[in-house]
């Protein structure tokens, strides 16, 4: 009968609010730096996409200027560029253990920035690019309304 007891007990005290938040707590910081090292392996694969890529049409583009391959080399560079950003964020988080809502704003404003920018109008419809402003004002209102929160 003490067995079951002291079993019970002991099991009481490892689900207790304090241990078992700490418990959660160690598996979020775990996550985060498994997340960090895929993002890291993310970022390196694509800045070699991105070098093989130019050195492509360095290579075989007579004209040099990429008129057909411009805004596919923007997007390729913004999608670095977002990646680190969330790399920035799971570094933030693991740094604070707090989300920071401005830094994803932010990583979102680049994300819907990168679409305008890669937007082919002929392949896409106006409501996409109305939905892509919406999605802009919408975040950047967002942002004012952080930035004030956290003047303050």
């Amino acid at each position: 009968m003490s067995h079951k007891r002291t079993f019970f007990e002991s099991l009481t005290h490892w689900f207790s609010d304090e241990n078992f938040l700490m418990i959660l707590e160690e598996i979020q910081v775990a996550i985060a730096k498994t997340l960090s090292i895929a993002m890291i392996i993310v970022i390196v694969v694509c800045c070699g996409q991105l070098i093989l890529y130019l050195a492509q049409k360095l290579l075989t583009d007579s004209t040099l200027i990429f008129k057909n391959s411009l805004f596919e080399i923007f997007g390729l560079f913004l999608n670095v560029l977002i990646a680190i950003e969330i790399l920035e964020n799971i570094s933030a988080y693991l740094k604070k253990h707090v989300i920071q809502v401005e830094l994803v704003i932010v990583t979102s404003l680049i994300a819907v920035g990168r679409k305008i920018i890669i937007f082919d109008l002929d392949k896409k419809g106006g409501e996409d690019l109305i939905g892509l402003a919406i999605a802009v004002l919408a975040l950047s209102i967002s942002y004012l309304i952080v930035r004030v929160y956290h003047g303050k």
